[in-house]
């Protein structure tokens, strides 16, 4: 069995590659953008033509913090579809037998519902403004995948997922996940004395998060069993914490002492983003996710070799 991980230097490409090569699973781990550019069709071709991989997990993506994707808006959706489509395209071109396992954020299901997300539901309204460049491609990332399976028989399948944190994100916090992004300020500030952490918006809103190593841990569950399911599925634990109580928690295992300033001219984004687990649960019914007092410690440990 060969897989091919695209974006395989990122995040969460990084963690997959390791638990996929952990069960001893053949990867290819697809080369940065500078050596293979995936927004060019001839460099996608030749990559997967070389790799012939039965299983492709697209963990490739251009993404960063809220202010990020507004910022570059135009950029996001762009170049997030010209490799969606060369994917595809190659794929057909090529006659490969490929099965897809393609990541959708869950910024893309609709900004107002206050319910847990439910994937029979997930593109009943507009995506949040805040995330409108991203949230938008990723629901196109969608519609690419139907319309291939329908024509020329590619199979994919797709996870929606939650907001993920752990070991192994950029340092960086503006291109780094949400979680990640407040563990390494709450480190600076602890390391360099200062008085007080400013977290954009009232706190108020909840989120759902995602161990990564969870998610690579599905990864290989698919990829290993077969698994065979038409219609997304959230990776869903019904379970939200607000940014406020969050924040605390980050507070508290980071050992800072100071205040934390709510920066109210900043948007909160989406109130709720919890994610409805029945239908996980019915495919995946033994699962169990890592919890916070054991994935923020191990996340904090990371970040301190660098910080």
């Amino acid at each position: 069995m060969k897989v091919l991980v695209l974006g395989a230097t990122g995040f969460v490409g990084k963690n997959v590659c390791d638990d996929l090569s952990a069960v001893g699973l053949t990867v290819v781990k697809a080369p940065p953008r500078k050596t293979c550019d995936l927004r060019d069709m001839d460099s996608t071709i030749a990559l997967l033509n070389k790799a012939q991989p039965d299983y492709l997990v697209n963990c490739a993506a251009q993404v960063g913090s809220l202010n990020y994707v507004t910022n570059h808006a135009g950029e996001v959706i762009t170049n997030n579809a010209r490799m969606i489509l060369n994917i595809y395209e190659a794929i057909k071109n090529l006659s490969l037998s490929t099965r897809v396992i393609s990541l959708v954020a869950n910024c893309a299901y609709p900004a107002t519902t206050m319910e847990a997300f439910k994937e029979d539901e997930w593109q009943n309204g507009p995506v949040h403004s805040s995330v409108f460049a991203y949230g938008s491609v990723r629901r196109f990332t969608w519609a690419v995948s139907k319309c291939y399976e329908m024509q020329y028989g590619t199979e994919t399948i797709t996870l929606l997922v939650p907001n993920m944190y752990g070991p192994g994100d950029s340092t960086d916090p503006d291109k780094a996940h949400a979680l990640n992004a407040l563990i390494s300020k709450f480190l600076r500030a602890k390391r360099n004395g200062e008085k007080s952490v400013s977290v954009w918006g009232t706190g108020a809103p909840v989120r759902e998060w995602l161990y990564v190593k969870d998610f690579s841990r599905i990864v290989v569950h698919i990829v290993r069993e077969g698994s065979d399911f038409s219609e997304p599925v959230n990776i869903a634990q019904n379970y939200g914490v607000s940014i406020k109580d969050l924040v605390e928690l980050i507070r508290y295992n980071t050992g800072f002492a100071g205040d934390v300033v709510y920066d109210t001219t900043k948007a909160d984004g989406a109130p709720k983003k919890v994610m409805d687990d029945k239908r996980f649960k019915d495919v995946f019914p033994s699962f169990k996710f890592t919890p916070f007092e054991v994935g923020i410690p191990e996340t904090i440990q990371y970040y301190r070799k660098f910080l």
